[in-house]
């Protein structure tokens, strides 16, 4: 296989997590008695350019289907952290009801309502019909495709040039960086500003958080790599923060390299070198993380059959893709864990890929008062221990395998 960005030959492992249906492909009642699709789950890393990517087995077609099941609005935190970021962004870049924004990926229009509510002209390119469905009911324009530089040209030819887009948690999901970076190039007016977040592959090394790796997501993402990636197709960084979102997120802002008047600010540079110091350009760093994957598998599943073993009965909470990626690693099936929770309905009454254990509404947990609730989506865990203090009025606890197992 050849890097996605610099085409050079990848020979360096990162991690192997055996196979596993796509983390979000959800099984029906009608399809339980019907094979799953099962694809390698490998990562390598490019030694030209220092991307981190899964081999090519999916298409992104085969990942984000009709009835994708991922709706960003069912975590508060995350609705919060959207109507912080178009306060910010209007603040900063001084964005008016004569300015135009365009969301990448906007899911269920979580982000975009905020946008609306200011009076700020907006528009959601949203490849899922459930999602966008939902977006549109909110009276969020939405266009139904996956982004990419024709899909651009075709906006720009209507007159749609974006003052702002956002790119949330999506630049890691295309098969094609090249074209997608590209496309953004096209679609900012001249002094236009893109900004794209995804979470740091400093932090996923650093605390073992081998759960965000699944067939969804393409690539795993430093500032080192994609730096680069801008500059080859037309962008350049002129800022980035560090998120505590998904375990620890950069937000990157771009500019078009040809026009963009914005100078670039001292953080880039402060953690380009915090990267490199930290080996993010040395085989060294990769070497490591297979067996420290391991050893949180293996803690998690001792955990579980012990706990069997002495009759307590363990639920989760969560149906994540990370949750479905720790499930099928560690091969985890419902007489270990005998359902999973989720607020989302689209879930309810279906199965998680693979393991099959059931999805359920919270009531469950009501009446099975289960000795453990495992929380899956560990990057939300004080917003779920929050909304599930109950638990603990039959002294259940709960218990996280990433980054480390833990019994709270």
């Amino acid at each position: 296989m050849k890097c996605r960005h610099c085409q050079a030959n990848l020979n360096l492992p990162f991690i192997d997590l055996g196979t596993a249906p796509p983390s979000n492909a959800y099984v029906g009642n009608e399809a339980l008695h019907a094979p799953e699709s099962y694809y390698p789950l490998r990562v390598l890393v490019c030694t030209g350019c220092w991307l981190v990517q899964t081999e090519d087995y999916a298409q992104a077609e085969e990942l984000f289907a009709a009835d994708y099941a991922y709706f960003s609005s069912f975590s508060s935190t995350w609705l919060q952290h959207a109507e912080q970021y178009v306060s910010t962004m209007i603040a900063r870049f001084g964005l008016s009801n004569d300015s135009y924004v365009i969301e990448v990926a906007a899911n269920d229009g979580y982000l975009l309502q905020f946008a609306k509510a200011r009076e700020i002209p907006c528009l959601g390119i949203e490849p899922t019909s459930s999602t966008a469905a939902a977006a549109r009911a909110k009276g969020i324009p939405i266009v139904e495709d996956f982004f990419s530089v024709r899909l651009a040209g075709e906006l720009i030819a209507q007159g749609k040039q974006a003052d702002l887009t956002a790119a949330n948690n999506v630049l890691a999901h295309v098969p094609d960086i090249n074209d997608f970076v590209s496309g953004f190039t096209l679609l900012l007016k001249p002094h236009g500003v893109a900004t794209f977040e995804f979470p740091h592959l400093l932090k996923l090394v650093e605390e073992n958080q081998f759960d965000t790796i699944y067939h969804e997501h393409f690539s795993y993402l430093s500032l080192t790599a994609v730096e680069r990636i801008f500059a080859a197709n037309g962008l350049k960084v002129f800022d980035v923060e560090e998120l505590p979102t998904h375990g620890g997120s950069l937000r990157v802002f771009a500019q078009r390299a040809d026009t963009g008047h914005h100078p670039v600010g001292i953080k880039v540079d402060e953690l380009l070198k915090r990267e490199v110091q930290a080996g993010i350009k040395t085989v060294s760093y990769y070497t490591g993380f297979q067996a420290k994957t391991d050893k949180v598998k293996n803690d998690f599943l001792s955990f579980l059959i012990e706990a069997k073993r002495q009759g307590k009965k363990v639920a989760a909470y969560g149906a994540a893709a990370k949750g479905n990626t720790l499930m099928n690693y560690a091969g985890i099936r419902p007489d270990l864990i005998s359902f999973v929770v989720d607020r989302n309905p689209a879930k309810q009454g279906k199965y998680m890929p693979g393991s099959r254990i059931p999805i359920v509404d919270e009531s469950q947990l009501q009446t099975a008062k289960p000795d453990y609730v495992v929380v899956l989506p560990w990057n939300l865990k004080t917003e779920v221990m929050q909304q599930l203090e109950y638990v603990k009025s039959w002294n259940g606890q709960f218990v996280t395998a990433v980054p480390n197992m833990e019994v709270v």
